[in-house]
């Protein structure tokens, strides 16, 4: 597997065993300003990193880009749970 993926994630938490995972992005304008996950909830960027970081969703790593953090798929090798191919829902 490439590692490069892996590499451009600025850390990796791990899951809790009830952590919820990530059924959808919330968009605006095109842009992901959020995440839905499998228990209803509807979390903004950055509460859904701190979220993740305190191992509440499972499959994600925290990324950063232009000195704002974001959720990004850990590549285990299933293209259907990346991020990216997930249902998008307005605001």
């Amino acid at each position: 597997m490439n590692q490069l993926p892996m590499m451009a994630m600025k850390e990796i938490p791990e899951p809790n065993s009830n952590a919820a995972q990530i059924t959808a992005l919330v968009k605006d304008s095109g842009a992901v300003v959020g995440y839905r996950l499998s228990n209803g909830q509807t979390l903004g960027k950055e509460e859904a990193v701190a979220l993740a970081r305190q191992g509440g969703i499972q499959g994600v790593g925290i990324s950063e880009r232009d000195g704002s953090e974001y959720l990004k798929s850990i590549p285990d090798g299933t293209e259907s749970n990346n991020l990216s191919n997930l249902p998008s829902v307005s605001l």
